[in-house]
């Protein structure tokens, strides 16, 4: 393996919000008609809806810190997921326009180019407070036409929230308008946690863990961080839920997960796998939760990283009857 440039070694963790808080600037925001539908959009019985229709977040613009519980309606014909990235004090979009891109757009170009090198190096230019944007948490990845309920706690401040998969054609779902800033108020919510029925934890030292067996029907996944890592591809763990087929290829899906891998994370997802949420990339100690309605099959956690099979973060199970 070559040897990284200083920015990764110091500050690899935030190449995540880097691939798509640079790539918004291209454009592509929604649409008047979108942009009214999120104005309508009501946080109803504590529960802040999402719907991505095409290449979109409509949601509300500001939310309650503490508790929140998500749920993701994925109505395109595209496999996404949301991250929210909470921002330092003070700065916004706009800075990500002014200092970020201009960096990231050349180091992106170099890499496309086959000069991996060259590209990442190119990120040392990157402004110092980008290093802080802390990866609070979201969905794990969601088929389309499927739905996930997610809830994470948030602190006050100013988030993007964002997709990273990518367009047959390599191009990331954020420069097609899949990032959108987000307020957490000083409002306190009034959402209390949900009880597991399922307890996961995931570390960078014993993968991915859960208690018992889990049976058919409803049920509520907790997802304890017992650390938070940089990984090869620059982002931490998570944990996704993804329903397997009999023709699944696990091999062709732990590769999937990897976005690095030039074929990682594009359209379409591999043959035979739906996938039904989970909690995305959060800090060590941290705790979030998913609810998912079980059939009987074939199932699967897996992280977005690579080498999940080796690292212990590709666990399959069986829902029986």
């Amino acid at each position: 393996m070559k040897t990284l440039p200083p920015f990764f070694k110091s500050h690899g963790y935030v190449i995540t919000a880097l691939i798509i808080l640079t790539f918004i600037l291209h454009g592509c925001g929604p649409d008047k008609k979108a942009k009214t539908e999120e104005k309508l959009v009501a946080k109803k019985d504590g529960i802040v809806q999402i719907t991505t229709t095409v290449m979109d977040f409509i949601s509300p613009d500001t939310i309650p810190f503490g508790w929140n519980t998500f749920n993701y309606q994925n109505n395109s014909n595209e496999t996404h997921f949301f991250l929210l990235d909470k921002y330092p004090e003070g700065k916004t979009i706009l800075n990500t326009k002014n200092e970020v891109f201009p960096p990231f757009d050349k180091g992106m170009d170099l890499i496309n180019e086959g000069k991996t090198e060259a590209g990442f190096a190119e990120f040392n230019n990157l402004p110092a407070w980008f290093f802080e944007v802390v990866f609070s948490g979201g969905s794990g990845l969601v088929s389309p036409k499927k739905n996930s309920t997610t809830t994470v706690n948030l602190e006050p401040g100013y988030y993007l929230m964002e997709c990273y998969v990518k367009m047959p054609n390599g191009k990331f779902h954020s420069s097609m308008g899949m990032a959108k800033p987000i307020i957490v108020s000083k409002d306190k919510s009034n959402v209390s946690p949900p009880i597991p029925t399922i307890t996961i934890t995931i570390s960078s030292t014993e993968g991915i863990n859960y208690n018992g067996s889990i049976a058919k029907g409803p049920q509520v996944f907790s997802v304890e961080f017992k650390d938070q890592i940089t990984h090869e591809n620059f982002v931490g763990h998570d944990v996704n839920l993804v329903k397997l087929a009999d023709t699944t290829n696990l091999e062709a899906l732990e590769n999937w997960m990897n976005w690095a891998d030039p074929k990682g994370l594009i359209t379409p997802a591999p043959e035979g796998v739906t996938f039904l949420g989970g909690v995305n990339d959060s800090p060590a100690g941290s705790v979030g939760y998913f609810e998912v309605d079980l059939e009987p099959g074939n199932y699967a956690f897996i992280s977005e990283v690579p080498n999940t099979m080796k690292k212990g973060m590709l666990k399959t199970f069986t829902v029986s009857e």
